[in-house]
């Protein structure tokens, strides 16, 4: 990557949120009829999503390059009575579909990548066998593949650990609606990401669905099933977080299109640790701008924001003093060990870094360039590169692997940032 001989400015707009496109594609799929996605992203992982949804029987139809799916919904009843579905990578769908598949009538298989096989699932197989599913999980560590046997889920009470994943929680609910007698969540534990489940929460009552929450710990979720609707998704609030940290690492001004206060997306919040930093924010009504350096280090509790870590500690290598990122110890579950792989990466860059439980301190350094990896993990590739805006001779194995959830990415650097694409893609290393 060629480091930019001038601040980044421009305007973008990201591709639509990874995130509430799954959410949106369940909810849609789970209706009484027929509802239209908008904005929705085309990407590895929605795609997975949608085609684990067809081999459950639902019926898509997909324009990926229009950002538009039509939904013609089952009703909350489940057309197939078996089924097995390739999830890759896309932690989203392993666990929203192994909820979903429990409220079908017969035998369903769920695996991944070798990764998506050590990533534990067990806190959601137990809440749903309290609610009389027979979830298993067959690798070591209660992790996939996941086979569910079910003959209907009338509902109940349930209690779901929070501090592995929201994303438990938010496969519950989501199947609630369609559970004859409701749902009732108790979370147990520390919640992590807890951002998410205000997201679930909000896609779900866009779709009809009725859920109570009381304090942080308790969801009541009513019976009824979804109504169809048509829902606009919003531009992906982390993939903005690199757009926004050009800006705050080259002192220059960038505006991100599309996101605003209200965003349903936790990660709108990376806005705030920039600012933080030394950058000025200014928020539109749709849209926000970052001018100016991210000059000073901080002291940070990221569990909400905690995709963005990879970002903000590519950010923090430039800063004037140290910084400290804590509560995150749940990103060692992600694609990667978002901790340990991300500090070998940063000290391979000659990066002052320290590995915490929980986090890591990054400390000023003169830094160099180097050839990094990735280990498949999209958010490591993407904020990685950044380190090209303001240091020469960095290089990324394994470029590919952003179309996870941004293949475009390189295409909207390279466009944002003004950088010279010749012998893109060749300049990266293979894989």
């Amino acid at each position: 990557m060629i480091p930019c001989d001038a601040p980044v400015t421009g305007t973008v707009r990201p591709p639509g949120s990874k995130s509430i496109t799954n959410r949106a594609l369940v909810c849609a799929a789970l209706a009484h009829g027929t509802s239209r996605l908008t904005g929705a992203l085309d990407s590895q992982d929605t795609r997975v999503m949608a085609g684990g949804l067809q081999a459950l029987g639902i019926d898509l139809d997909c324009d990926w390059h229009a950002g538009r799916i039509t939904v013609h919904g089952c009703g909350g009843r489940i057309p197939a009575s078996t089924a097995v579905i390739d999830c890759a990578a896309s932690g989203t769908t392993m666990r929203f579909l192994s909820a979903l598949c429990s409220l079908g009538r017969g035998h369903y298989r769920l695996d991944g990548t070798p990764r998506m096989r050590q990533r534990p699932i067990g806190d959601l197989l137990a809440a749903l066998r309290a609610l009389g599913v027979d979830a298993t999980a067959e690798s070591a560590g209660d992790c996939p593949p996941v086979a569910i046997r079910s003959t209907g889920l009338p509902g109940g009470a349930t209690v779901v650990h929070g501090g592995t994943s929201s994303q438990f929680a938010s496969a519950l609910a989501m199947a609630g609606p369609c559970m004859p007698r409701g749902l009732e969540i108790t979370f147990a534990g520390t919640l992590v990401s807890t951002p998410y489940l205000e997201m679930t929460r909000r896609v779900m009552a866009a779709f009809g669905a009725e859920c109570t929450v009381t304090g942080l710990r308790e969801w009541r979720i009513a019976p009824g099933g979804y109504a169809p609707c048509n829902y606009a998704i919003e531009p992906d609030a982390s993939a903005a977080s690199y757009f926004l940290a050009a800006a705050a690492l080259t002192g220059g001004r960038v505006t991100v299109s599309g996101l605003s206060r209200d965003s349903l997306q936790g990660d709108v919040g990376f806005v705030g640790a920039l600012a933080r930093m030394g950058c000025a924010v200014t928020w539109a009504v749709d849209g926000v701008t970052v001018a100016g350096r991210a000059a000073h280090g901080v002291d940070i509790d990221m569990n909400a924001i905690s995709d963005t870590v990879p970002t903000l500690a590519v950010v923090a290598l430039f800063a004037d003093g140290p910084t400290t990122i804590r509560n995150v110890a749940h990103i060692r579950e992600k694609e990667t060990d978002r901790i340990g792989d991300l500090v070998r990466e940063l000290s391979r860059l000659g990066g002052r870094v320290t590995e915490t439980r929980d986090g890591l301190v990054i400390s000023p350094a003169p830094l160099r360039g180097a050839t990094l990896s990735t280990y498949d993990d999209h958010r490591m590739a993407m904020s990685l590169a950044l380190v090209g805006l303001r240091v020469g001779g960095v290089e990324i194995h394994d470029p590919g692997c952003v179309g996870k959830t941004f293949p475009g990415y390189w295409v909207a650097l390279a466009a944002l940032a003004g950088l010279d694409t010749t012998g893109w893609p060749a300049r990266f290393c293979p894989p």
